[in-house]
């Protein structure tokens, strides 16, 4: 099995008689993430493609591609269209066609703000956002497994964040275990946004008493389900030093 790390296509390059390369938007574990365009009407789609030793007996891309099915009613994902197969040298190459989301990756957005980091009322609101996409997923006993921040796509800012989500992982059948990896990731991205450690000893307390110092087991005693986190955030009663 040849091992595909980086497929490397330009802007024009032929993906299939269909679709021709826009841009890349994003990689990781099983693949690479590129925005697209159907030559037939002109719109634009992504498209995910899995290296092929990620992708053994294309398990990796059924998963995913029945995974996205599954949650096709969750507001935080991408809507899963349909699967292509290329050869490049010979090796065949999975190809997940889905809908593209206009908007701004998170690690950007955030480099946006003075310090580069989002104040805590701010951060609170896309926490919130976060916990109510996450649970959408969490009650129908499925996980996300890749929360970070160039994995989330701010599409609008106003009141709340409209957030969508670039991809997700299948780690496995959707154990308490990996649930729980969803909220430790929400945890950590949040902290993450707030500035990390260099800012943390900063923080009002309310903010820290959700963070638990990034302390998996104490965060998992705490909230150990998503609605729990979600009903903390509802319930809060803030201080001036979150929002002023």
């Amino acid at each position: 099995m040849q091992k595909i790390t980086d497929f490397d296509f330009k802007q024009g390059d032929q993906l299939t008689a269909k679709y021709v390369f826009l841009e890349k938007l994003g990689s990781g574990w099983e693949g690479e993430v590129y925005k697209i365009r159907e030559l037939s009407t002109g719109i634009e789609r992504a498209a995910k493609l899995f290296f092929p030793h990620r992708n053994l007996k294309n398990r990796s891309a059924l998963f995913y591609a029945e995974k996205l099915h599954k949650l096709r009613q969750c507001q935080m994902l991408i809507q899963y269209h349909n699967e292509e197969l290329i050869y490049i040298d010979g090796t065949p190459i999975t190809v997940l066609i889905s809908e593209y989301v206009e908007g701004e990756l998170l690690s950007e957005f955030v480099k946006g703000f003075r310090g580069k980091r989002l104040r805590p009322y701010m951060a609170l609101h896309l926490l919130h956002a976060l916990v109510r996409g996450i649970e959408e997923i969490h009650l129908l006993k499925e996980y996300h497994g890749d929360i970070h921040t160039d994995n989330v796509i701010v599409n609008r800012f106003g009141l709340t964040f409209d957030l969508k989500f670039l991809d997700l992982f299948h780690w496995g059948a959707p154990t308490k275990a990996n649930r729980q990896y969803d909220i430790l990731s929400i945890i950590r991205l949040f902290h993450e946004c707030l500035g990390g450690a260099a800012h943390y000893a900063q923080l009002p307390a309310e903010i820290r008493q959700i963070c638990c110092g990034l302390k998996s087991s104490l965060i998992i005693k705490k909230f150990p389900h998503i609605s729990i986190l979600k009903e903390h955030l509802e319930k809060m009663a803030l201080s001036s030093e979150v929002t002023h």
